[in-house]
């Protein structure tokens, strides 16, 4: 009897939070933890290239022509191992493959958040006004829809021309209708609840609306949203690149140096596009994991 008062008096441990509750739920998946190592790794390791990388690609002094195309694990003539090689121009690879990693994420980050921003923006007026403005928007975001998104993208770089600021804003503009799309979605569920409508009986200003009810009812679908068009960005960048439309030769990002193997793939120089092309896919292949995982966390119909 005494040891069932003692189980009974016992405190009880402190409810797990929506924080822990996520953090364990996601975790709870090996594949997604192991992507979301990986992925962090590759940042880290974009972020730290000055300081890790044998080689500063972008210094003429540095890159020596006689060095041009060494076999993985050659010594080149500044004294240092290439273990990936160099490319036709006397880089080494796996400096350039970090400095690379960091304009892929650059342009895939920025545009992504930009165009997130965007489409929110339009979706939430979309999906609060309706109307003629939710007619009206949902045409244009239909019509966008309706062509490829690498097809629009060679289109406006081709206008815009080459540049890394020229392609992240040829992104935005492919990218902010996915967002518009869905986070009109999410809110039209929201606007038609009893408690969006109480506001508006209370006639609350429209922006106490949208940014109290509206807005953190989507934050969810477009955090999901959000990773998955990331990886987006980075491959359409990395096609543009690779078709010798979006970066220029002195800002190689993946997609570039990609290209500039191709034409050395017949003679047998496979480095050169061989490990950017395996760069390039383990990144977009972590952040798809990640963006997948995140989808079965944060919504609750695919809870298991």
């Amino acid at each position: 009897m005494s040891a069932v008062l003692n189980a009974i008096s016992l405190p009880l441990p402190p409810p797990e939070t929506p924080f822990q509750r996520f953090v364990s739920m996601f975790f709870a998946s090996r594949v997604a933890t192991g992507a979301f190592a990986l992925l962090l790794l590759i940042i880290l390791a974009a972020l730290l290239a000055p300081l890790i990388a044998p080689q500063n690609p972008y210094d003429l002094g540095a890159v020596r022509v006689l060095d041009s195309r060494l076999r993985p694990g050659a010594s080149g003539s500044a004294g240092f191992t290439m273990w990936l090689g160099s490319d036709g121009a006397g880089r080494d690879m796996l400096s350039a493959m970090l400095y690379g990693l960091r304009i892929s994420l650059s342009v895939g980050i920025a545009s992504g958040v930009i165009a997130l921003m965007i489409g929110m923006i339009v979706g939430l007026a979309s999906a609060y006004w309706g109307g003629r403005v939710d007619a009206i928007i949902m045409r244009v975001v239909d019509l966008q829809l309706s062509f490829p998104a690498i097809l629009v993208a060679l289109i406006l770089v081709a206008i815009l021309g080459k540049g890394v600021d020229k392609v992240i804003i040829a992104l935005i503009l492919v990218q902010w209708a996915y967002y518009a799309r869905t986070v009109r979605a999410s809110a039209l569920v929201e606007r038609r609840k009893e408690y969006v409508e109480a506001a508006l009986c209370l006639a609350l200003p429209p922006s106490r609306i949208v940014l109290r009810h509206l807005l953190p009812n989507c934050l969810a679908p477009m955090i999901v949203v959000g990773t998955l068009q990331t990886a987006h960005a980075i491959s359409l960048e990395a096609t543009l690149s690779f078709l010798g439309v979006g970066l220029p030769q002195t800002e190689p990002s993946l997609g570039l140096l990609i290209s500039n193997g191709f034409e050395y793939m017949l003679s047998g120089n496979y480095w050169i596009s061989f490990f950017p092309g395996v760069a390039l896919l383990i990144t977009i292949m972590s952040i798809n994991l990640v963006g997948d995982q995140l989808r079965d966390v944060l919504n609750p119909r695919l809870e298991r």
